[in-house]
C-alpha cells in the first residue's frame, strides 16, 4: 500500500469535509428522498432521482476521503528541524534566474494543491525539481514552454 503524504493542515481539512457530509449533507439527502417519495410515482419523478443522484455523489466522496485518509502519511512540517534542504511540507522562496522574479510555494498533498494559494502538488514539475535542493542551488523546471531555471532563496518549515 502507497503512502500518500498529507500535511496536518490537508488532514484536518479533509476531516472537517467528512464530518460535515456524514452530519449535514447526507441527513438533508435523506430527507429529501424522503419528502420526493412522498409524491407518488417515482419512474417520473425528477426530484427522487436528483436527490438520489446527491445522495450517490455524497456517499462516494465519503469512500473516498475516508479511503485518502487512511492510506495518508501525515508529516508535520513544524516537528522535522530545518536543514535548509527542500522537503514535502517546506516553503520554497524561488528566484526564476531569467526574469528575477521571486514566488514562494508550500510543498503539499495532491488533494491540498491549489496554486491560487501558492500550494503545489508534490507531484508537481516544480515539487520534483526542487525536492532534494538546498538554498543556493538551482532547480531546472521542465515547463511546457521549455526549461525554466530557479534558484532556491530560502527554504522555511512554517
Amino acid at each position: 500500500m502507497n503512502r500518500v503524504p498529507m500535511t496536518k493542515l490537508g488532514e484536518l481539512a479533509m476531516r472537517e469535509e467528512l464530518a460535515r457530509l456524514k452530519k449535514t449533507d447526507r441527513p438533508k439527502i435523506v430527507k429529501a428522498i424522503a419528502e420526493a417519495r412522498e409524491h407518488g410515482d417515482l419512474k417520473e419523478n425528477a426530484e427522487y432521482h436528483a436527490a438520489r443522484e446527491q445522495q450517490s455523489f455524497c456517499e462516494g466522496r465519503i469512500q473516498e476521503i475516508e479511503g485518502k485518509l487512511a492510506d495518508s502519511q501525515v508529516i508535520d512540517i513544524q516537528q522535522i528541524p530545518p536543514t535548509g534542504k527542500v522537503i514535502f511540507g517546506t516553503t520554497v522562496t524561488v528566484i526564476n534566474v531569467e526574469t528575477d522574479e521571486t514566488v514562494t510555494y508550500q510543498i503539499v498533498g495532491e488533494d491540498e494543491a491549489d496554486v491560487k494559494l501558492l500550494k503545489i502538488s508534490v507531484t508537481s514539475p516544480i515539487a520534483r525539481a526542487l525536492i532534494g535542493k538546498e538554498v543556493g542551488d538551482i532547480a531546472v523546471v521542465n515547463a511546457p514552454s521549455g526549461q525554466i531555471e530557479y534558484e532556491i532563496d530560502c527554504v522555511e518549515h512554517l
